[in-house]
């Protein structure tokens, strides 16, 4: 199994408080959130560390579904530097959210899918023109967010010949089981729990999801990819990291 942690717990400490602290705990993978305020970084920083990488794309302020267009292309150019940045730091795999969908646009639904789906194949191709696989992530049930239905994402990406990022927490919140989690498009898991109820990233075991069902079905699958704990808090971290130890 190979476990990491996304530097969301502390995001906006600099990156190297993040990465000590993950390699203290044992982990060998890292997810580095590529936004502010750990945008422009000196990439030597990462050779100090023996850890493995992934990178999660910007969040803050994009929209790749975006009617206005100069934004549409905005929010590309960015997820385009966080492949740029995976290629240089031997990074396989940047998590990609999908675009949203504004108040006003919701009469234009139609148009938003069809703009979402012609930037996610252009991030895609520029991901394999680098060697790195840009894997769209589900998102929670919010008002606006696109693709919270994993059946749908994995339609999507598989037409497009791309992955997929199960986040756990998300399907949950979007009233997804154990049984509706695995597809074979999934090369890459954001773990973490909630009550259904929010999005909440607590630690793993601290919420209601059936996370024994579904880690197992990943593992008697052999899913070769990475589980990444997604949590909000850093103590959370270490707490998920000895649940899967534990557990698995």
């Amino acid at each position: 199994m190979k476990i990491g942690a996304s530097t969301l717990s502390g995001f906006k400490d600099d990156i190297g408080t993040n990465l000590e602290y993950f390699e203290e705990l044992g982990l060998d993978y890292a997810e580095i959130l590529h936004q502010y305020p750990n945008q422009d970084l000196d990439t030597s920083i990462f050779e100090n560390y023996s850890l493995k990488y992934s990178v999660h794309s910007p969040i803050i302020n994009l929209n790749i579904a975006s009617l206005t267009e100069n934004i549409r292309q905005a929010s590309i150019a960015e997820i385009k530097k966080s492949i740029d940045l995976a290629n240089e730091i031997d990074a396989e795999i940047v998590v990609v959210h999908p675009g949203s969908i504004p108040f006003l646009g919701r009469d234009f639904k139609d148009k938003i899918f069809e703009l979402n789906k012609q930037s996610i194949e252009e991030i895609g191709e520029y991901g394999k023109e680098l060697g790195v696989n840009a894997a769209i992530e589900n998102m929670p049930t919010f008002e606006g967010y696109m693709y919270s239905n994993p059946y749908e994402l994995n339609e999507l990406v598989t037409s497009l010949d791309m992955s997929m990022t199960l986040d756990i927490g998300h399907a949950n919140h979007a009233g997804y089981g154990p049984e509706d989690m695995y597809f074979d498009s999934i090369k890459h898991i954001h773990a973490h729990d909630n009550n259904g109820d929010d999005d909440s990233h607590y630690a793993l075991g601290d919420g209601s999801i059936d996370l024994k069902s579904i880690i197992s079905t990943f593992e008697d699958k052999k899913y070769d990819g990475t589980y990444i704990i997604e949590v909000n808090e850093k103590d959370w971290v270490k707490k998920s990291y000895n649940y899967l130890k534990n557990n698995f």
